[in-house]
């Protein structure tokens, strides 16, 4: 039994009864729920605003928002402001974001390396209550502070993750972040290099692997119906593969698979074009890169990933029952 569990929310339940799920969560004793914000869906701030009003234990992360659509002082203040909330229970998960939905609303991802370490170390020190100016490439900003009108002045404990996929982009986490994120849809075997790389920058900033956070967003679809747990990732599959190839990379699927799966999904997907494309996800990539079958199988993929370097799962749930799926990984049993 895993001691530490983290859930992710995205868009496929009434935002309201993300309230009642994550408020099961918590009384079934997980640490953390993440709230996604991926293509042009939902919104990942007033979801985690709305959690963090709630509850009273549970870690609220975002599960990752990008660092190209909101500017740095914004980008600090809500954070601030959702501290406020829920006073040391607040990760900033904070990713790269991907193409074709960033160039399709107009930002040209020019450089991700450099306008992410900007990001990362002028929110840091705007966190820490500094008065900061700063002129880099991607952020400027001249003689700025947050203004706390009601509320705690001092430094605010707001850890961030960058969602890294990337070898190059593990290395620089290691070098400026306080945990990572670990990416979805890759094989076990993918931990392995990530791990690496990650322990590359940890060197560089003077830290050891056992003291940096590593959670792991996991697919999981439970249900008692392994084929019908199953067939709910293998739907899941087919819009992903298409529409982040970048997963696509990182899980080490045929590209010949993924342009095929293109040519039948448009953006955004129809229902009727995901399962016009789905019998092209085989059910060994469904077990290569998720957890997904009974309850006792999805543990079992699960404890793999953990095994190889991931501190604690973030269970996406798709399909199913969710409250299966927590009443499966419960740390409380």
């Amino acid at each position: 039994m895993l001691d530490k569990v983290a859930l992710y929310l995205q868009d496929s339940h009434d935002l309201r009864d993300g309230l009642d799920i994550v408020r099961y969560a918590e009384e079934k004793g997980f640490y953390a729920v993440y709230q996604a914000e991926s293509r042009l869906v939902r919104d990942a701030i007033v979801p985690m605003a709305a959690y963090a009003a709630v509850t009273e234990k549970i870690h609220i992360g975002s599960g990752v928002i990008n660092n190209w659509t909101r500017n740095i002082g914004l980008l600090a203040s809500t954070f601030l402001t959702l501290d406020d909330l829920a006073p040391n229970r607040i990760i900033c998960g904070i990713g790269a974001w991907w193409d074709p939905l960033a160039k399709n609303v107009g930002i040209n991802r020019t450089k991700p390396l450099k306008a992410m370490e900007e990001t990362i170390l002028v929110m840091k020190r705007l966190l820490n209550m500094e008065n900061v100016s700063f002129e880099g490439e991607f952020v400027q900003v001249k003689d700025i502070e947050l203004d706390v009108v009601h509320g705690r002045r001092e430094p605010r404990h707001v850890p961030i993750y960058i969602g890294a996929t990337g070898n190059k982009m593990i290395e620089m986490t290691g070098r400026i972040a306080d945990g990572i994120v670990m990416n979805y849809c890759v094989p076990v075997s993918y931990n392995d290099m990530a791990i690496e790389n990650l322990m590359k920058g940890l060197k560089q900033s003077g830290r050891k692997l056992e003291d940096f956070d590593r959670p792991q967003l996991i697919v999981c679809s439970v249900d008692e119906d392994r084929e019908k747990a199953i067939d709910s990732t293998r739907e899941l599959l087919t819009q992903y593969l298409a529409q982040q190839p970048h997963i696509a990379l990182a899980s080490g699927v045929s590209m010949s698979i993924v342009e095929e799966i293109q040519s039948i999904l448009g953006w955004p997907a129809t229902h009727e074009q995901i399962q016009a494309a789905k019998h092209l996800v085989p059910d060994s990539l469904i077990h290569h890169i998720t957890a997904s079958g009974t309850p006792e199988e999805a543990k079992a993929k699960v404890q793999e990933y953990i095994d190889h370097g991931a501190t604690y799962p973030i269970l996406y749930g798709v399909g199913g029952d969710t409250k299966l799926l927590i009443d499966t990984f419960s740390p409380l049993g």
